[in-house]
């Protein structure tokens, strides 16, 4: 702002105002006359709140590269609660799923009127129990009338037990989680793994939970993803089983035993994610700073921190689990609408990437 005229007689100011944004660009200008104070005016300071804004561009993103294809048929394993239910039919308007729902079909019935949806449109097989339900889609997904599986309402434990069964889902990788994070802070995507299937995993663990969020990374059309291998420190310290565990899945990919990413290990969160504490650090590498996926050394550090990203960093987190024939859609119903039809679109695109790869039949993953 810039005085251009003094009016003394009524104590009035003419300001030339000017506003530029972050490129220097003018997106306001205009002049302000306003009424100076004859005396100086002090008051004391306002503790203002804070205002902060969350676009969650990202998972829009994630929703048009899903979208405009035929919709994937998908086995829902007993949507017997609302949130279930709205969760598959929320999915099927927006073009992504055709539901298959699996599951007792009174309860199921009941819980449609009880929500006002109607179901009519959908196909339902009928399973006495939860138990049941989570074999029957199985099976469907199995014998390719299901592209995708989606978890109901359901506990976890119960599909997976099904999928992991001699009669389920298993291929030759191992199965494992992937959150799909939106976090307002951070300029793109980011995948943390596996913060919900494997406890403590092990070395080769470990290189199939990075092969199948690499396999995630590039399905969404990010290429070359970088994988931050997470720690308590930067450094090798044979005392820590986390950081002999990231050099060797370095050296891994150094030698071709994990392609398609970038790895670099062991790192701490903070010089993973921020270049200024990794320059501080005296860290070079061509992760550290920008990572695309974040690989957790066990379950409890991946749970801990998705949640803090959620709960204190205003994250939106869509969860798959891949390494099965199909990919598995879980949801919660703590989820938003949002959260929930993100899970739905990365199953898609995984599944139009399946029947790409060999069509009619649904593809393992390779290790």
């Amino acid at each position: 702002m810039t005085v251009v005229e003094k009016r003394p007689d009524h104590h009035i100011v003419v300001l030339d105002c000017v506003c530029v944004n972050q490129n220097g660009e003018q997106v306001i200008t205009g002049q302000a006359e306003v009424r100076a104070p004859t005396e100086k005016v002090s008051r004391p300071r306002m503790l203002l709140p804070e205002v902060r804004l969350t676009r969650h561009d990202r998972y829009r993103q994630l929703m048009d590269q899903a979208s405009g294809g035929e919709p994937v048929p998908t086995a829902i394993a007993h949507p017997c609660s609302v949130a279930a239910l709205s969760a598959a039919v929320e999915a099927a308007q927006a073009g992504l799923i055709a539901p298959i729902l699996v599951g007792p079909e009174a309860k199921i019935r009941a819980t449609a009127a009880e929500a006002g949806i109607d179901i009519a449109p959908f196909r339902l097989v009928a399973a006495p129990h939860s138990h049941a339900a989570a074999e029957a889609a199985v099976a469907l997904a199995r014998n390719g009338e299901a592209q995708l599986l989606m978890k109901g309402s359901l506990h976890t434990d119960e599909l997976m037990s099904a999928v992991v069964a001699p009669t389920g889902l298993r291929t030759e990788r191992r199965l494992s989680h992937v959150y799909v994070m939106d976090v307002p802070e951070y300029p793109k995507p980011l995948l943390i793994t596996d913060a919900a299937i494997n406890i403590e995993p092990t070395l080769e663990d470990k290189a199939d939970i990075i092969r199948n969020a690499i396999d995630l990374a590039l399905t969404m059309g990010i290429a070359q993803p970088k994988v931050a291998i997470l720690s308590a420190v930067e450094t090798v310290n044979p005392k820590m089983r986390s950081t002999l565990d990231a050099a060797a899945l370095c050296k891994m990919a150094d030698r071709g035993q994990i392609k398609g990413g970038v790895l670099d290990g062991p790192l701490a969160f903070d010089n993973a994610i921020s270049a200024d504490a990794a320059r501080e650090k005296g860290i070079v590498s061509a992760v550290a700073g920008t990572p695309d996926i974040l690989m957790v050394p066990n379950l409890e550090a991946g749970n801990i921190l998705a949640k803090q990203l959620t709960f204190l960093g205003s994250a939106d987190a869509a969860g798959i689990v891949l390494g099965a024939r199909v990919p598995i859609i879980l949801t919660s119903r703590a989820d938003s609408q949002r959260t929930r039809l993100a899970s739905c679109a990365v199953g898609v695109l995984l599944a139009h990437r399946s029947t790409q790869a060999s069509p009619g039949v649904p593809a393992a993953p390779k290790a």
